[in-house]
């Protein structure tokens, strides 16, 4: 695992404005990296990071390959754009569109046939980790909604404690050590090539606390929300790991 780049991915949700996407690429490019780095804004923006040096991805994708299927953007048309990646599972995704088990398998299939490398989020709520349901909710994520014959370069999960995101709270080093071991027990038997899997950790990672996360085992890099908004603060974060 130390052998591994990590991937720093930032999830810019339903923020940012195309007047600082150039600022933004600029302060990015401008620094050697020994890891990978992706940014994920929203749908209009993703064709503005022109000269990026660094890899573009996307929020969400149909589960549906094309049709008339008014607002949806297939994972092919991501692919057709430049995208490599797409998040899929996103806690806001399940929370506020009730997305779940089949649809966010046939989500995470249409990213695979499209040939994206997907990023399956996963994570419990408050309540369940207190009742110690953690585990037993993460695990039950991963294998209904994960595709079969995958390989641990294409797929990453990414480990979000629901109550973590955006709140400022963060799970301890020993909740986050023991989470990203349990996730990659669990997909050692699943993947191809298992010595390559990547598990992101999100929720809350500011630059403030992205080195001491960062040196968890089994931690491969992180998914940031807000403190991937500004270059500055971002590349502050690659730095850390």
């Amino acid at each position: 695992m130390q052998n591994i780049r990590k991937l720093i991915a930032g999830n810019w949700k339903m923020n940012g404005a195309r007047s600082a996407i150039d600022n933004f690429v600029t302060a990015i490019n401008g620094h050697n990296t020994v890891h990978d780095v992706l940014i994920c804004p929203p749908f209009p923006y993703i064709g503005a990071f022109t000269g990026a040096k660094f890899d573009i991805g996307a929020q969400d994708c149909s589960s549906q390959p094309e049709g008339a299927f008014t607002g949806e953007v297939s994972a092919k048309m991501l692919a057709d754009i430049g995208c490599s990646h797409v998040i899929i599972g996103h806690s806001e995704r399940r929370q506020y569109h009730g997305e779940e088990g089949l649809l966010l398998r046939q989500k995470l299939l249409q990213g695979k046939e499209a040939g994206l490398k997907l990023i399956h989020c996963v994570g419990e709520t408050l309540a369940e980790r207190e009742a110690g349901e953690a585990k037993d909710i993460v695990e039950g994520q991963i294998i209904a909604e994960m595709p079969d014959n995958l390989s641990a370069e294409s797929y990453i999960v990414a480990y979000e404690p629901v109550w973590a995101i955006g709140t400022g709270k963060v799970a301890s080093t020993q909740d986050i050590a023991e989470m990203h071991l349990h996730i990659h027990n669990i997909l050692q038997s699943r993947l191809d090539n298992p010595a390559a899997i990547r598990i992101l950790y999100g929720g809350s990672v500011k630059p403030e606390n992205a080195k001491e996360i960062g040196a968890v085992p089994h931690v491969g890099g992180f998914l940031v929300g807000g403190a991937s908004l500004k270059g500055e603060s971002f590349l502050s974060i690659i730095q850390s790991c």
